[in-house]
């Protein structure tokens, strides 16, 4: 493992009965990034993160996580790693403080609570019930929980699932302030504009096998993919030739030109010269969300076949 990285993964595999789950995937997370793994249900996204945190067993391939082969030493990984899961067991009638201090004392080189408490910003909260506790507050103090320890490497599992958007944003908040702090994250979420927002690098995952990789505003070549010039013409008017115009079915008219200044200079050329309006103008490039669904072909599962979600382990101290 090179210094750089907090996981490195190389051909790994995973199969339950004859079916793969995961098929020899390869895929670097550096340290103090956020990295998002996305797939479908079924793609393999679940066993994989399950691997890398030591509780499922690998059939082939090579995994390090700061610097530890999980499959071998995951009671020394423990202490090192944080994990967030979509619900948790949290004794509902402890107070924050005394919920994040339970759990500091699982770990041999805690973080103070105090210092915890404000880290997810719930100092007005410290001695509140986690019954008493908001949604969005609930998930900070999973984050709270997952800290505890000062862990240099985070598991976020679909961490805004079920969020209203004003929770959905505060928890984006509080994972990107994480990366300041020189953690590493590894996040998965079935949302686009959550890996747009929060992530360095993206892994797509379909069928067990790692699709396409890289930051999310060039994943899949979408930085360098023609931009679609679209605009909506008064009732009667007739497009301009030359400009390889088709009509969509929304009522657009649309045209990807390969230099996008100079095609819409030609269109507001022709429609001043025309007397014509240029009705809702837009110039749209393909979105992260576009380029997943072309990768994954979903909806459709990709082939891959993982444990039932409701399997999975409840938090480990």
């Amino acid at each position: 493992m090179t210094a750089d990285n907090a996981v490195e993964v190389r051909g790994l595999c995973k199969s339950y009965g004859d079916v793969g789950a995961v098929q020899g995937i390869d895929f670097d997370i550096p340290r103090g990034q956020i990295f998002a793994l996305l797939g479908p249900n079924g793609a393999g996204k679940t066993t994989t993160v399950e691997i890398l945190e030591g509780y499922r067993s690998r059939d082939g391939g090579e995994v390090s996580v700061l610097g530890l082969d999980p499959g071998r030493h995951s009671k020394q990984l423990l202490s090192r790693i944080g994990i967030v899961l979509q619900s948790t067991g949290v004794d509902r009638y402890l107070t924050v403080a005394e919920t994040i201090a339970m759990y500091s004392g699982y770990y041999p080189h805690p973080r103070p609570v105090d210092e915890v408490i404000e880290l997810v910003e719930l100092g007005a909260k410290r001695d509140t019930r986690v019954l008493k506790l908001s949604g969005g507050q609930q998930r900070r103090l999973d984050v709270a929980i997952a800290l505890a320890g000062d862990p240099d490497l985070l598991f976020l599992d679909e961490p805004t699932t079920g969020f209203d958007p004003s929770a959905r944003r505060e928890a984006w908040e509080i994972v990107k302030s994480l990366a300041g702090l020189g953690k590493t994250v590894l996040l998965t979420t079935h949302f686009m504009d959550e890996a747009q927002f929060l992530a360095d690098r993206v892994a797509v995952i379909a069928g067990g096998r790692i699709v396409a990789t890289g930051p999310p505003q060039s994943l899949a070549g979408r930085d360098a993919a023609r931009a679609l010039v679209r605009f909506r013409l008064p009732e009667g008017t007739a497009p301009p030739a030359g400009l390889d115009v088709r009509m969509a079915g929304d009522g657009f008219f649309e045209f990807a030109p390969e230099d996008l200044t100079r095609g819409v200079h030609d269109l507001s050329g022709w429609a001043i010269g025309a007397g014509a309006s240029l009705e809702t103008l837009q110039i749209v490039r393909p979105s992260l969300e576009d380029v997943y669904l072309e990768l994954t072909g979903a909806p459709a599962a990709g082939g891959g076949v993982e444990p039932a979600r409701a399997t999975r382990r409840k938090r480990r101290a």
